[in-house]
């Protein structure tokens, strides 16, 4: 029997994802230049009045990436701004991520399963196992918000696919 790491189950996919919604996002800059679309126009797209815009949609899938994996390390998690005004900004931002991600050894996250998680979202204070936090809150916030990062450029007109979501095997 095959037993999954919590170093597996998290580090490789959510660098895996980000690093699809960076490339989604060179894809946008090259249509957004070619249909002379104002930048700003996408960056601040939302797909919903009360929703969130997309720079803050990939500013989150950040977050929560890099948090889970600091969180479950026990190290200090990066703090960014978040003044990402361009889409070179939000690029910057999830490479800085994804480095953070890949600094992290296995070894540091592994046997994290039982470890006490404690999030502070808005008014609500949220206690977790690091196994809970990862697979019940962490990866289904960064799957959320990269999706809707996804589905507001597609919405837009930018002709990505599921291919471009899942990312290069």
């Amino acid at each position: 029997m095959s037993t999954i790491s919590m170093y597996r189950a998290s580090v490789p996919v959510f660098a895996r994802m980000l690093g699809s919604l960076d490339t989604i996002l060179d894809k946008a800059i090259a249509y957004a230049d070619a249909k002379k679309i104002d930048h700003n126009a996408l960056l601040h797209a939302r797909l919903a009045p009360d929703m969130l815009h997309f720079t803050r949609q990939v500013q989150i899938a950040s977050d929560n990436a890099k948090g889970c994996v600091g969180r479950l390390a026990g190290v200090e998690i990066p703090k960014f701004e978040d003044t990402e005004a361009s889409f070179a900004d939000l690029k910057a931002r999830l490479a800085k991520t994804i480095a953070f991600l890949n600094s992290i050894k296995p070894e540091q996250i592994n046997g994290s399963e039982e470890k006490a998680i404690k999030l502070q979202v808005g008014p609500n204070s949220l206690e977790f196992t690091g196994l809970d936090y990862l697979l019940n809150f962490a990866t289904a916030n960064v799957y959320f918000h990269v999706t809707t990062a996804y589905d507001i450029l597609r919405h837009n007109g930018l002709e990505i696919g599921k291919r471009d979501f899942l990312g290069a095997r």
